[in-house]
């Protein structure tokens, strides 16, 4: 009976020291957010009062919506999905490559590993809207910078979550075609990307989604698309037209949440 009581006093003292460690982390936490209100000054009442009158007015000011110039918006809707998709198909071919570099168990060396995950944490590191802002000096306004900043700077996410599916899948089918006397390629081929594969597509189609918002982000910098049309109206003071381009960038959104969800149930299953 004195056993059971140890050992029952034992588990007790034990689990009150994981609430106490979890408790003073969630603490910690809770200090960093803190501190960071205050740092970003949400602390400042006076300032958050008189915002808030300012908020009203804007919003008084963009209704009702203007939609007169939409026949003027089809084209920049047009070209923004169309930099979302060839951004995104620009980062799957850049990073098919990179992630079987940049995986344990698919890498020809060590130093490679190393370098292909550098390269990936570097395009990661780099937000699109300054790669556009590098790219629209490179290259010009338009499309073009826009679609390669959304391409490069998805080359280091994908690159990421594809390498971590692939040293995640099973051994057993890749052991067994080494033993049968496949070569590396048809080992990757055969065995590893059949069970990377939804994961890949799934991933995939949400960076799609992603990168149909980022692209009107870059419009900010001249990078084409619907994103410029938002700035341009926004500079000129034309609210109305500004929240009717907000009505008509969350249908688009909607749309494309959609669509990628139906063709993410046809490659995932």
């Amino acid at each position: 009976m004195n056993e059971n009581q140890a050992s029952y006093t034992a588990i007790l003292r034990q689990q009150r020291r994981q609430w106490n460690q979890q408790l003073i982390r969630v603490l910690l936490i809770l200090g960093v957010v803190f501190i960071s209100f205050a740092v970003v000054e949400l602390f400042d009442i006076e300032r958050m009062a008189d915002g808030i009158p300012a908020i009203v007015t804007l919003l008084s000011e963009m209704l009702p919506p203007d939609f007169s110039r939409f026949p003027n918006w089809i084209e920049p809707i047009v070209d923004t999905l169309a930099m979302s998709v060839a951004g995104t198909a620009i980062a799957v071919a850049l990073s098919l490559p990179l992630c079987l570099l940049a995986a344990r168990n698919t890498t020809p060396h060590p130093i490679i590993f190393h370098v292909a995950r550098t390269v990936l944490n570097v395009t990661r590191a780099i937000p699109e809207l300054i790669l556009g802002m590098i790219l629209v000096a490179a290259v010009g306004f338009g499309k073009l910078p826009g679609t390669l900043a959304l391409g490069l700077h998805s080359v280091g996410m994908l690159g990421k979550f594809f390498a971590e599916s692939i040293e995640l899948c099973n051994p057993a089918p890749v052991e067994a075609a080494r033993a049968a006397g496949s070569t590396e390629p048809q080992v990757i081929v055969h065995s590893i990307l059949p069970q990377v594969f939804p994961q890949m597509a799934d991933v995939t189609f949400y960076r799609w989604e992603y990168n149909f918002r980022a692209s009107m982000v870059l419009g900010a910098v001249g990078a084409g698309g619907i994103g410029l049309e938002i700035i341009s109206a926004l500079r000129i003071l034309k609210y109305q037209q500004v929240s009717a381009l907000l009505i008509v960038v969350l249908v688009m959104v909607t749309i494309v949440d959609g669509l990628s969800n139906y063709l993410r149930k046809g490659f995932v299953k």
